[in-house]
């Protein structure tokens, strides 16, 4: 199998040499010999190339202005099984760079897409894959300070909080800077398998079990958007079933009129309906993950019975929370059928 790592001027160093010890990783540790199978290596491994790519061949300055040097620039390769493309350093504005390279790059994202193979970005590097127009109706994520920017910047991707990595129709999206670590190992369970992954994983000492972003989103840099409707979320993600707009208001300190104005001039939407949005995009994170049932969901939403729950999820996505998860799975699968 064919791995391409693609880089961007300001790119993370980490990300680059990361990914590619990792897949060297994972291949010296599936070729050890196991005892049990009289010597043979301990699970099936393919032959692996790992390129690093950018645009035009030229080396990189990654985002402290250091050289480096890469393999091959994009047009000189034909076809891959994946690409891989880490996170960016952001700008003087904090945010991700829009160049010309990433728009140089995009046909060809989208055609060796278009050819089978898995494209993903982790953290900043999601925004190319945004630029290539790969987000366009996919569940994605990014970084949990750069959500907001990617939901703005690509209106038609379907942009979930928090998550630590997503596939959809063949499209990886992952979470922190070094969520290529991740991304290395999801592409090493959909190509040589879960064992495979298993073995890299603890052969690289981590996790192979990617978890939520929420945890470590600090609140005081939250805290930089809009106070009301950062702790407004929070209250909302935390609350316990029977949550109401009342008490909304209450925790927040202000009126249900002040928060009604409030939350129509933020975000276009009632107190009711700003906590029932919130409520279901959790359970959708929830669902888009493995193991929960359907009550067990409703619960962690704030919802005192199933069945509300699932007529109000319903409402909001066109199907059942079950008939979601199929999909779901389906499409992190890889292509839609």
């Amino acid at each position: 199998m064919k791995i391409v790592v693609l880089g961007f001027e300001g790119c993370l160093p980490s990300g680059i040499v990361g990914l590619v010890d990792m897949f060297w990783l994972a291949g010296q540790a599936a070729q050890r010999p196991d005892a049990a199978s009289g010597g043979r290596p301990t699970v099936p491994w393919p032959v692996c190339e790992i390129m690093t790519a950018s645009v035009d061949g030229r080396p990189l300055h990654d985002g402290r202005g250091r050289p480096l040097a890469v393999d091959a620039g994009v047009l000189e390769i034909e076809d891959c099984d994946a690409v891989l493309i880490p996170g960016l350093v952001p700008g003087a504005d904090g945010l991700p760079p829009r160049t010309a390279a990433m728009q140089q790059a995009a046909s060809w994202l989208r055609q060796q897409h278009a050819r089978g193979a898995l494209v993903g970005g982790s953290c900043a590097g999601v925004f190319v894959l945004g630029e290539a127009g790969l987000l366009d109706g996919r569940r994605c994520t990014t970084t949990w300070w750069l959500h907001e920017e990617l939901t703005r910047r690509y209106p038609r991707a379907d942009v979930a909080w928090a998550s630590a990595l997503l596939e959809d129709q063949g499209v990886l999206s992952a979470g922190g800077p070094m969520s290529w670590v991740d991304l290395a190992l999801h592409t090493i369970r959909k190509l040589a398998g879960p064992e495979a992954a298993r073995l890299a994983a603890n052969f690289a000492v981590v996790d192979n079990a990617p978890t939520t972003q929420t945890v470590y989103a600090p609140q005081r840099y939250m805290r930089q958007r809009d106070p009301l409707l950062v702790e407004a979320e929070q209250a909302v993600r935390q609350a316990t079933p029977g949550f109401t707009a009342v008490e909304l208001a209450r925790q927040l300190s202000v009126s249900e009129r002040t928060l009604h104005r409030r939350l129509k001039a933020l975000v276009n939407e009632s107190p009711k309906g700003f906590i029932t949005r919130i409520r279901l995009e959790m359970a959708r994170t929830l669902l888009d993950g493995q193991g929960a049932s359907i009550k067990r969901v409703a619960q962690q939403c704030g919802y005192e019975d199933e069945s509300s729950f699932r007529r109000a999820f319903q409402r909001f996505t066109g199907m059942s929370p079950s008939a979601y998860r199929s999909w779901a799975k389906q499409r992190q699968g890889g292509r839609t059928p």
